[in-house]
């Protein structure tokens, strides 16, 4: 009966190094960091940043709407920056004159 117990966490030891591929000791913890470490930096971190920032735009426009400006660039005119060949800006000619 004692050795049924002994036999269960065995197994269960050997599954879950199994499932972790296989790695024993400093490479298996080694390799979980690295995995952690990147999962933090591409996924964790980004969502954070956004919803902190978020939150100060929100409070920032709860404390004064008049002051508060969305910071985006303008949009460039295709047609005025030559990006669309064709009918290109034209300049008047006679108003110079």
């Amino acid at each position: 009966m004692g050795s049924s117990w002994r036999r269960t966490v065995g197994n269960v030891r050997s599954f879950v190094g199994n499932s972790m591929g296989g790695l024993r000791g400093a490479s298996n913890l080694a390799s979980w960091v690295v995995a952690g470490t990147l999962a933090y930096f591409l996924w964790v971190k980004p969502s954070q940043d956004l919803k902190k920032q978020q939150q100060e735009r929100a409070a920032l426009a709860a404390s004064d709407p008049y002051r508060y400006v969305e910071k985006r660039k303008p949009l460039p005119d295709p047609q005025e920056m030559g990006l669309i060949y064709g009918n290109k800006k034209k300049t008047d000619s006679k108003k110079e004159e």
